[in-house]
């Protein structure tokens, strides 16, 4: 297949990227600065509304992963509009120019996460389940709306709400491991609030996946089948780490370091199972996070 990919510099981008090219397909890169070579990139701006639609005309797939980072630094008000604005408007803008395409594409996976189901307890949810009301949810509705005119050109259309992505290499994982590896890691909060998750690899195998499964369209939940408390992911990191967790971070002294963002990203429950993935027998190679810690910092240290 020819694939489009946005957000190949990220960290999803930059795995999902050598995977494709491995299985034989070709990649080009939808990017906001200028394309290093002819033919390996297209140029676009969706802060000012700029794709020229006739450049995407002739690729079988699209994969859309582009999004400022929603826990590079504290949420004023600029910064939770740039969170919104980053996800929407560029899906709407992308959406828009394939239904004008007069040979679009065959599937359109757009990013999107569990976010969307807002704080839960300890309700198992599925694609099925309402959204919540936080600002999260607010922002995931829109994004996955932001899709609809692809979807009403005909287009197969995926929305992968993922989990935390666990890698070495960046987000939340390789923030964690220094503190950990220092021995003042520990719960967040009551530490009973459920963290869905997928490991790096599982998301690049879900998203080629999604490529080649007719079946899934719609809300696609990306996480791990076995959602963990942060209590339990604490225990988990440490055991594999070899380290103590006993220097806990309470829900008050989380807000006071990170204001708004410690309830949605810390203190938040989401405890979601991949149903659509399972259904389609997709099989996990980290199924349980210990295994997923273990084979992730590992292979980091072998790298």
């Amino acid at each position: 297949m020819h694939i489009l990919v946005t957000g190949s510099s990220g960290l999803v981008g930059s795995a999902l990227i050598p995977a494709l090219a491995g299985e034989g397909h070709r990649v080009t890169r939808l990017v906001r600065s200028t394309p290093r070579a002819a033919g390996d990139s297209i140029p676009w701006d969706p802060a000012a509304g700029i794709l020229d639609a006739p450049s995407l005309e002739g690729f079988d797939a699209v994969v859309h992963l582009a999004g400022e980072s929603i826990a590079g630094g504290r949420w004023t008000v600029e910064r939770k509009a740039r969170i919104r604005d980053s996800r929407v408007n560029s899906t709407r803008l992308l959406s828009e120019r394939l239904a004008q395409l007069t040979r679009p594409p065959k599937v359109l996976i757009s990013a999107s996460a569990v976010g969307y189901y807002g704080d839960r307890g300890d309700e198992t949810l599925t694609e099925e389940s309402p959204p919540g009301s936080n600002f999260l949810a607010g922002v995931c509705r829109e994004w996955e709306a932001a899709t609809e005119p692809a979807l009403q050109h005909g287009i197969r259309v995926a929305v992968l709400r993922s989990g935390v992505v666990l890698s070495p290499a960046g987000g939340a994982l390789a923030k964690m491991l220094f503190p950990f590896r220092m021995g003042v890691g520990g719960i967040v909060g009551s530490g009973k609030q459920y963290f869905s998750w997928i490991s790096i690899d599982d998301l690049v195998r879900v998203i080629i996946r999604a490529l080649k499964t007719d079946s899934l369209r719609g809300p696609v939940n990306a996480v791990a089948p076995h959602a963990v408390t942060n209590a339990e992911f604490t225990k988990a990191l440490g055991q594999v780490l070899g380290r103590p967790t006993i220097v806990p971070m309470p829900a008050f002294a989380a807000r006071i370091a990170f204001g708004e963002m410690a309830d949605e990203l810390l203190l938040a429950s989401a405890r979601v199972v991949p149903a659509k993935l399972l259904a389609s027998g997709f099989v996990f190679h980290h199924a349980e996070i210990g295994h997923a810690l273990t084979d992730l910092l590992q292979g980091a240290k072998a790298a």
